[in-house]
């Protein structure tokens, strides 16, 4: 498997090879939605609550007798049929998290890098310089990649800080670095950018059983 090699003016320096074992295996589509699935549900809060009928303000004394009224039967103020009574099976505070071996998320990672890869949705720069936060260097970068306006990750080092610090203001630009990314944040880039030649190796590691 190969993906295209680019300079950061977006000048096509060659092809770099990428390790079958990370970017070349059989892409395992219900893991990732597993996968997904519990990222996504990881990241819900859980803190929606409505009241019940014991819960809202009133209650108490029956609003009318039982008989003779014509009206249907009411022993409450509160109840779930009345307007401003309680809500009948609505949310109450829960937890959502969910756990998936890392194994299965490695697996998951894998898949997602091989989707990207054999849709040909992978670019490698061999360095992305920034002395400076700037958002115009990764702005340009984008356009000369042709890129620009898509879905983009921009995978970094632990040295990355200028490049967040660029890139992060960019609307539909996501950074990563190379530690963190997962298999929702691929799934869901158009284009994985590779901030240089040497975070090919770190995914390695990264995924490695």
């Amino acid at each position: 498997m190969k993906a295209k090699l680019y300079q950061q003016n977006g000048t096509v320096k060659g092809d770099i090879e990428l390790p079958d074992s990370v970017f070349g295996s059989e892409v395992n589509e219900h893991l990732l939605h597993q996968v997904i699935k519990m990222l996504l549900a990881n990241q819900r809060q859980g803190t929606s609550k409505t009241k019940t009928r014991a819960e809202v303000s009133g209650g108490g004394k029956k609003p009318w007798r039982q008989k003779g009224t014509g009206r249907a039967r009411a022993g409450s103020n509160t109840s779930p049929v009345w307007v401003r009574g309680g809500k009948a099976h609505g949310p109450q505070p829960r937890d959502y998290y969910v756990n998936i071996p890392r194994k299965m998320r490695k697996l998951a990672l894998t898949s997602a890098l091989s989707s990207r890869a054999k849709s040909e949705n992978i670019l490698v720069i061999d360095s992305v310089t920034c002395t400076e936060p700037k958002t115009k260097a990764i702005v340009t970068m984008l356009d000369a990649l042709s890129i620009s306006g898509k879905r983009n990750l921009l995978i970094t080092d632990k040295d990355g800080k200028n490049i967040f610090l660029s890139a992060r203001n960019i609307k539909n630009v996501e950074i990563k670095p190379v530690a963190e990314i997962n298999a929702y944040d691929i799934i869901s880039s158009e284009n994985i950018i590779f901030c240089s030649e040497d975070i090919i190796g770190k995914v390695q590691e990264a995924v490695a059983l």
